[in-house]
């Protein structure tokens, strides 16, 4: 598949599901920051991972929730649809799904870190590239998260 990013031009062997939960609670939302061994160390992202096969996206975030941060979650409408390549690892179609409950305590199994931040500090967050466009929409209110 041929991928364009920043006007160049990238072959990938296939586009890469992704689905991501946004998890607010109190006015904030939970980020987590990748591990200093992982790629793109350091960077705060939404949690979420990769669709396996036979999984529906809903269901891969649930079982990504529940790997990452040792949550049951039930998985709320799609919130945001993107592409976005990253040039050194591949081209993603990246699910954002809300996230409008869920059950259990919240620990970092996956991550560096995690914590709750409001949503206008995300704009001084050293967020992960590929999640930069549905901070700016959260930012702006384009795309208010459904009430819990």
């Amino acid at each position: 598949m041929l991928f364009s990013h920043n006007g160049i031009r990238y072959l990938f062997s296939a586009m890469i599901k992704v689905a991501v939960g946004i998890i607010e609670q109190d006015g904030s939302v939970l980020v987590c920051q990748r591990k200093h061994t992982a790629p793109y160390p350091l960077k705060w992202e939404f949690p979420g991972g990769k669709i396996e096969d036979a999984e529906a996206p809903h269901e891969g975030l649930q079982r990504e929730l529940k790997e990452e941060l040792g949550i049951e979650a039930r998985i709320g409408q799609l919130y945001h649809r993107q592409r976005y390549v990253y040039p050194d690892s591949g081209a993603y179609e990246i699910l954002y799904y809300q996230v409008t409950s869920f059950e259990g305590t919240v620990e970092t199994r996956a991550f560096e870190d995690i914590r709750w931040t409001r949503i206008e500090e995300l704009a001084i967050t050293d967020m992960l590239e590929g999640n930069r466009e549905v901070v700016k929409k959260l930012m702006t209110g384009r795309g208010k998260l459904a009430p819990r």
